[in-house]
């Protein structure tokens, strides 16, 4: 676990690290970068760099934290990796309801297997869930999420590749934009995030911008914290209304 500088949550918890590329949001993975820098650091959970693993003394970490947080669970991997006993996902979900006083946050590119599990499990109370829509090739992962019975359901339009098109959010709470960050950071157009931001407003769901990152919104490569957050002159970084399943 550690303090993140990710806007939309306050902590990171990694029971599993390391994962393999899966769709085109993952050709400059942030993660990957990060695991390997970690390595080269002598970290000694990260001593096997990228490569999938699991972490059994992490999943004692969220009994010690005696404030409540925001938890992005898997920041560096993916909790539904197919590598990844079904076993050890059901030791991760105990802790979860374990610390109901922790919001959960779970962000996957493998929706299919998130919806599997959860028709098979119970979803806890402080759970969020997500998934990843990079492009357009990726909105079908959406309709693996909708029917999932998560106080928050939500997607993460980071790295945003393209224009994505109509989006039915049907039962979406939370919508997260942003560009992609680093040396070969791919463009994000600012017609791609308006277009998002309007049907979202629409659908009447919420919006967060969290950053442009090495593109600015005028098209000039530059460090993401010069370009900012700013879309037209505001931040714009609601957060989702939570819903009760559990009455």
């Amino acid at each position: 676990m550690r303090t993140t500088k990710i806007e939309w949550t306050d902590k990171t918890w990694n029971p599993i690290t390391g994962c393999t590329k899966y769709s085109a949001g993952c050709a400059h993975c942030y993660a990957e970068s990060m695991a390997h820098r970690l390595k080269a650091m002598g970290l000694k959970k990260y001593r096997n760099g990228f490569q999938l693993t699991l972490h059994d003394a992490a999943l004692e970490e969220p009994y010690h934290w005696r404030n409540p947080h925001k938890v992005f669970v898997c920041s560096m991997s993916d909790l539904f990796h197919e590598s990844v006993p079904i076993q050890f996902i059901d030791k991760i979900m105990k802790v979860i309801a374990d610390t109901p006083q922790h919001c959960y946050q779970i962000l996957t590119k493998r929706a299919e297997r998130m919806e599997t599990y959860f028709e098979q499990h119970p979803i806890p109370t402080n759970v969020w869930l997500g998934v990843t829509v990079e492009n357009r090739d990726a909105k079908y992962r959406i309709n693996h999420l909708r029917n999932l019975k998560a106080n928050v359901l939500f997607l993460s339009c980071e790295p945003l590749l393209e224009d994505i098109g109509v989006l039915d959010l049907q039962n979406i709470d939370w919508v997260i934009v942003g560009g992609e960050s680093g040396r070969s950071a791919r463009p994000m157009k600012k017609e791609w995030v308006i277009s998002i931001k309007e049907q979202v407003e629409h659908q009447n769901t919420q919006f967060f911008f969290k950053q442009w990152g090495t593109w600015g919104s005028d098209g000039v490569k530059r460090s993401k914290y010069a370009n900012g957050k700013l879309l037209d002159g505001r931040i714009i970084q609601n957060m989702p209304v939570i819903n009760d399943y559990s009455i």
